[in-house]
């Protein structure tokens, strides 16, 4: 999209247009809400019906942050809330809340990793791959693979996107009867599984001074109440990457973070389409792996 209509439609006027978001990159806040139209079909397909918290950055990500679980108290009527222990999140449901969220300069937005009506059930299997400080990208890249090899090996199909920081993240659809005790068990036996038979490559030390500079495989992040960034969203960083799915054919061929960013990505999406659509419809059983731990 190459204009503001959008804006127009639901009576939305940009503060501060000329606000430098990146400044480095020249990207001021009208550019950004440009932006984020035309990734919105892509965010709203994985955001909708989530809680939402997003990362704020009114001077620029050069400047300080800060997050928002709580809808603020201007907050207009017409964007969705959901009251989750005594929050009210805001639902990143359609187009006008995003294009307000982007004027409160909303960089990131991470989402809840089930829908509001599921409390308890996580309706995917994230496997979170988070480099120490000092790891390369490549060495993300053979973990990941690793993990599919794992997987493939479970007869479980699965899906992989950039965080659009440093790590990537492997995403199996489930059924979503699973809570997410359950849920957390798989992906603790999972991790266990794959640092236990690459000792020297993987770690899932949550307390960063005791990785030994191996990579994390965070299986606790995947919780109630808990976030992860959502696929399509921007991250504030120096190249204005964005979290994109991708193919694992892509990732056996090498990518890195910032091939995929808020100046390319529409490119991306016309010419191969969403890498992550498959995750919709997709629900697959995990009582196979469940009964092997209760029996263990």
């Amino acid at each position: 999209m190459t204009n503001l209509e959008a804006l127009k439609e639901y009576n939305l006027k940009i503060t501060n247009p000329n606000k430098l978001l990146w400044a480095d990159l020249g990207i001021d806040k009208t550019a950004y809400v440009k932006y984020l139209m035309v990734l919105s079909p892509f965010i709203l397909r994985y955001s909708k019906q989530r809680l939402l918290t997003s990362i704020r950055y009114p001077d620029g990500v050069d400047g300080k942050s800060f997050f928002q679980k709580n809808a603020p108290d201007y907050t207009p009527d017409w964007v969705p809330t959901f009251n989750w222990h005594e929050k009210d999140y805001i639902l990143l449901d359609d187009l006008q809340t995003l294009l307000w969220l982007g004027n409160q300069a909303a960089i990131e937005l991470h989402t809840a990793f089930n829908q509001v009506s599921k409390p308890d059930h996580p309706d995917n299997l994230v496997l979170d791959l988070d480099p120490s400080k000092g790891q390369v990208f490549e060495e993300v890249i053979e973990v990941a693979l690793w993990a599919k090899d794992m997987l493939d090996g479970l007869g479980l199909k699965s899906f992989i996107k950039t965080s659009g920081a440093t790590g990537l993240q492997v995403y199996v659809p489930i059924e979503e009867k699973y809570t997410y005790e359950e849920a957390r068990d798989v992906n603790l036996f999972l991790a266990k599984y794959l640092s236990d038979k690459h000792p020297g490559k993987i770690t899932i030390e949550r307390s960063v001074n005791k990785r030994d500079g191996k990579l994390y495989f965070d299986y606790l992040q995947m919780w109630q109440g808990k976030t992860i960034i959502t696929a399509y969203s921007p991250r504030a960083t120096e190249y204005a990457t964005v979290s994109t799915p991708v193919s694992w054919e892509e990732v056996e061929a090498g990518i890195r973070p910032q091939d995929f960013t808020l100046m390319s990505i529409a490119e991306r999406l016309e010419q191969r389409g969403d890498a992550f659509e498959g995750i919709l419809q997709m629900r697959q059983s995990l009582d196979f792996i469940l009964g092997y731990l209760n029996n263990h």
